[in-house]
C-alpha cells in the first residue's frame, strides 16, 4: 500500500473509523427510531466479521488508528467477542472502542473485555424511570444500569451520552452530572441531531451546550475548560474546579466541529459514509463480496475521503438531511 495518508481537499487527516455492524436495535429511542413498522436492511447485506475485519486491516494500512464498533445495538450481533478479538490484533490499531446502550452489558461485559475491548459509551439520557420510558418508549433502565455497573467492575473505560432535547430533559441534566462525579463517570451531552426517522427536529428542540454548561456549574459545581485539548475530538470537555471530575458537550449544532473532522464511518450494510450527515455513500459490500483486491478497498477508501465536503450546514439554508436515519447510519 502506497500513497500515504487519508488526508482531503482541506488538509483533515482521517484516522478514526467508525464501524456499524448491524441496525437493528432493542430499544426504541423516538430521536433515532420509529416505535413500529422500522425498515431494517436485509440480514443478507449485513458484513460478516471476516469483511469487516478485511476492511479494517485495509483501512489501518491507509492510517486509521482508532476503531469505535457501533450499531443500532452493537451487542445484538451474535458472538461480538469474536468481532473484537479480530480487529484488535489488527497492527496499527491503537484504540477500541464501542457504543452500546447497555441493555444486554451485564452478559456481555466481561467477556468483551477478556476480548481486548477497554473503552465503551454507554447511551443513558436519564435516571428517571418514567423518562426513560418516554425516551426509548422501553422500560428497561433498571438493566441498563445493571449493565453499566458490571462494565465498570470488569474495568472499562465508561464515558456516559446523553442526548439533550429542549423542553424535555432539563430535569435530567445535574442528576446526570451529579450521578457521573458520584460514580466516575464522564457524562457526555449531545446536542439534539437531525437524524430521527421520523422527522421530529427542528431547532427550537436544541438544548444547547451553553445551557447544559450553565446549569451545572449553577447548580453543581463551577465548570473550565480541559486545558490542551485535542481538537479533533467531537467532544469539548470541562472538568469541575473541585477537582471533581469532567463532562463532555458535543455541539454539533451551536458549535460545528466540520473543520476539525478525522472520522469515516462504515454502515453496517458495506457503505462507507465521509460524514454522519453525507447525502452519498460508497459501496465497499461489492468490493469485498466481488472480488476486488485490497488495492481497490485502498482506491475506493482515498477517493470517499478525497469527496468529502467542508462541513454539514446545518445552521444554513442549504442543509439536507441525510436519507437514512441515525439507526442505519451508525452512532
Amino acid at each position: 500500500m502506497t500513497g500515504g495518508p487519508l488526508i482531503d481537499t482541506f488538509g483533515r487527516l482521517h484516522d478514526n473509523l467508525r464501524i456499524s455492524i448491524t441496525d437493528r436495535c432493542n430499544i426504541r429511542c423516538f430521536y433515532c427510531m420509529p416505535d413500529a413498522d422500522v425498515k431494517f436492511g436485509p440480514r443478507e447485506t449485513i458484513l460478516s466479521f471476516e469483511e469487516i475485519e478485511r476492511f479494517a486491516r485495509v483501512a489501518a494500512r491507509l492510517g486509521v488508528r482508532k476503531i469505535r464498533i457501533t450499531g443500532g445495538e452493537p451487542l445484538l450481533r451474535r458472538d461480538l467477542p469474536d468481532l473484537v478479538r479480530r480487529l484488535a490484533a489488527i497492527d496499527g490499531i491503537e484504540d477500541l472502542a464501542m457504543t452500546t446502550n447497555a441493555v444486554t452489558l451485564a452478559a456481555h461485559a466481561r467477556p468483551l473485555y477478556d476480548a481486548g475491548l477497554r473503552r465503551l459509551n454507554v447511551h443513558v439520557d436519564t435516571l428517571d424511570r418514567g423518562r426513560f420510558l418516554q425516551i426509548t418508549r422501553r422500560d428497561l433502565l433498571e438493566q441498563v444500569l445493571e449493565g453499566l455497573f458490571e462494565a465498570k467492575r470488569a474495568g472499562f473505560q465508561i464515558k456516559i451520552n446523553a442526548v439533550a432535547v429542549k423542553n424535555l430533559v432539563e430535569p435530567d441534566i445535574v442528576p446526570l452530572a451529579l450521578f457521573g462525579r458520584r460514580h466516575g463517570f464522564e457524562i457526555r451531552y449531545i446536542e439534539f441531531m437531525p437524524l430521527d426517522a421520523q422527522s421530529l427536529w427542528d431547532r427550537g428542540k436544541v438544548l444547547s451546550a451553553d445551557q447544559i454548561i450553565e446549569t451545572i456549574s449553577r447548580e453543581v459545581c463551577p465548570l473550565e475548560p480541559v486545558p490542551d485539548p485535542d481538537p479533533r475530538a467531537p467532544a469539548v470537555e470541562y472538568r469541575y474546579t473541585d477537582g471533581q471530575g469532567r463532562i463532555g458537550v458535543i455541539a454539533s449544532v451551536t458549535r460545528p466541529f466540520c473543520l476539525n473532522c478525522n472520522r469515516l464511518r462504515l454502515t453496517a450494510d458495506g457503505n462507507l459514509r465521509y460524514c454522519l450527515f453525507a447525502i452519498e455513500e460508497t459501496d465497499v459490500r461489492g468490493i469485498l463480496r466481488g472480488g476486488g483486491s485490497d488495492e481497490d478497498l485502498e482506491r475506493t477508501i482515498r477517493e470517499n475521503v478525497r469527496s468529502k465536503w467542508l462541513g454539514h450546514e446545518i445552521n444554513s439554508a442549504r442543509f439536507v438531511a441525510p436519507p437514512r436515519p441515525m439507526y442505519s447510519i451508525g452512532g
